[in-house]
């Protein structure tokens, strides 16, 4: 508190509200992580303080996580790991007619939300073979590299059953809050793979764990949560059509700092120069 008195300029993984409440001399806010929904209370939305985040510095691991986890269900490594355990030697499940044993080529994938992390998502399958289209805010904006085209948000449910993956990278915010409840998970195509890598609560777990008990999904990749840690109690653990991380998907050891700090220190020069800053949160919309 005492050191927060006198201060312009925070950086942290967020600011707590009662620091906040203590600078009143603060300016500028940068937050070391990407989502800033913890530091949106009433008090910093009306306040004239300017918000960034790290939008982007978590793009290329959260990525290659991705790709990593379309792979684990496309390739079957989820069925080779399970009867690794097991001891046995058995290719049934991969070869048969009709084995769900599927190449990244030719599949079709739906990507919610493209910024920074979306757009590296689109990359990276389009490189595979894969048609990526994108769901953003204002499609207007045009495609980002690896998109086939983007839509809107109200094209959403048009866009779903044609899917072959769908990844979640939005934002939370109000309007993502709860966006994929028992209704939209049924609009999934039969065999589709679900992965989320954006926050917990833009799934309704218990929708989702009624459709992977169902057999419909061929697996969901789910690296964020409802409630972090999650329970131990939590049926996603017993599914086997589940792939669950403990939230690590942006680690990248030895890469994250010099990334962080690269955006910090030029939006420092921007900042004593009086030039716009890059991040910069709109707090209304919440990202």
């Amino acid at each position: 508190m005492d050191a927060i008195r006198d201060a312009e300029v925070y950086l942290g993984f967020g600011i707590p509200r009662p620091l906040f409440l203590e600078a009143k001399r603060l300016r500028w806010v940068h937050s070391a992580a990407a989502g800033v929904g913890s530091a949106l209370y009433p008090e910093m939305v009306a306040s004239d303080v300017l918000l960034t985040n790290s939008a982007g510095v978590h793009a290329v691991p959260i990525a290659e996580y991705v790709v990593a986890g379309v792979l684990h269900f496309t390739r079957g490594l989820d069925v080779a790991t399970r009867q690794q355990r097991e001891g046995r030697w058995e290719k049934t499940f991969f070869v048969a007619v009709d084995s769900p044993i599927r190449e990244v080529v030719g599949t079709r994938v739906l990507v919610i939300g493209t910024g920074g992390i979306g757009t590296e998502v689109g990359v990276r399958l389009d490189a595979m073979g894969a048609t990526c289209v994108g769901v953003r805010r204002h499609p207007e904006r045009g495609a980002p590299p690896g998109f086939e085209r983007v839509v809107g948000p109200d094209d959403l449910d048009a866009e779903l059953p044609e899917a072959d993956v769908v990844v979640l990278t939005a934002p939370y915010t109000s309007e993502s809050a709860g966006l994929f409840g028992a209704e939209r998970l049924k609009r999934l195509k039969n065999g589709a793979i679900l992965v989320n890598v954006a926050r917990g609560a833009l799934i309704d777990e218990d929708a989702l764990v009624d459709v992977l008990r169902s057999g419909r999904l061929r697996g969901a990749v789910l690296d964020v949560f409802q409630e972090e840690p999650l329970a131990a109690d939590s049926p996603l653990w017993q599914l086997r059509s589940a792939l669950l991380t403990p939230h690590i998907s942006p680690v990248s050891p030895g890469r994250f700092w010099p990334r962080a700090l690269e955006l910090f220190c030029d939006n420092w020069q921007r900042f004593v120069q009086g030039e716009p800053l890059r991040n910069l949160v709109d707090k209304q919309a919440g990202y």
